[in-house]
């Protein structure tokens, strides 16, 4: 599934793709490949676009994985290779910014996958597991599922599948930046300060954020 894109990279936190694999195992490292990706693409914080694709990983799928995911050898089996799902993924998401829940195992699978056809990814990503830490530190855990429950956001019920989990990934990204916003006072967040949040100590998240408020009061970001 595939739109039109613009080349260019937005500025603003609240149009950006968020993604989700689901995979052979945990790590590129150790010759793991995705099985599945699930995308959105967010404009002004409303999904405008979706890409999912299951993917032949060229290797078989373990029963803890099957079990795990409900993607089972058979039917990646008949799937198109990674090489080519990869491909019109990169089309997807163009120079777009990039949201994962637990970001840093999903960046080293696009990574490697693009790396394997000679393609380099031009947004950055951030991690919504990561600043959900530092918005939401009361929350029992800060799994997709439980946030989810947490701020009672929209779910079909379905989870460890790709789009799905990608789609509640992207309602998480918006409800944070509408709690941070409307918390700080801030207009339109960057993406730069959505990706500096997940950096910053949680103890230093709050006052960091109010001094971010008062010295940018008057600052916007671009559409």
């Amino acid at each position: 599934m595939k739109g039109e894109k613009k080349n260019t990279r937005p500025v603003s936190a609240d149009t950006v793709v968020v993604l989700d694999f689901e995979t052979t195992g945990l790590s590129p490292d150790l010759g793991e490949r995705p099985i599945e990706v699930g995308a959105v693409l967010l404009e002004a914080g409303r999904i405008i676009d979706r890409f999912q694709s299951l993917m032949n990983p060229g290797k078989r799928i373990n029963s803890f994985i099957e079990g795990y995911t409900g993607i089972s050898n058979a039917m990646v089996r008949k799937a198109p290779p990674c090489a080519e799902v990869m491909a019109e993924f990169a089309q997807f998401i163009q120079a777009h910014n990039l949201v994962a829940h637990n970001a840093s195992f999903d960046q080293k699978f696009l990574d490697a996958e693009f790396g394997r056809i000679n393609c380099q990814r031009q947004g950055d990503f951030a991690c919504s597991m990561l600043i959900s830490r530092r918005i939401y530190p009361d929350a029992p855990n800060h799994q997709l599922g439980t946030l989810v429950g947490y701020k009672r956001l929209k779910s079909d019920g379905i989870f460890h599948r790709a789009l799905a989990d990608a789609e509640m990934a992207a309602h998480l990204w918006v409800a944070l930046l509408g709690d941070i916003e409307n918390r700080y006072r801030i207009s339109r967040i960057p993406f730069p300060v959505m990706r500096k949040l997940a950096r910053t100590p949680k103890a230093s998240a709050d006052p960091w954020l109010w001094q971010y408020s008062r010295s940018h009061a008057d600052v916007k970001a671009k559409p």
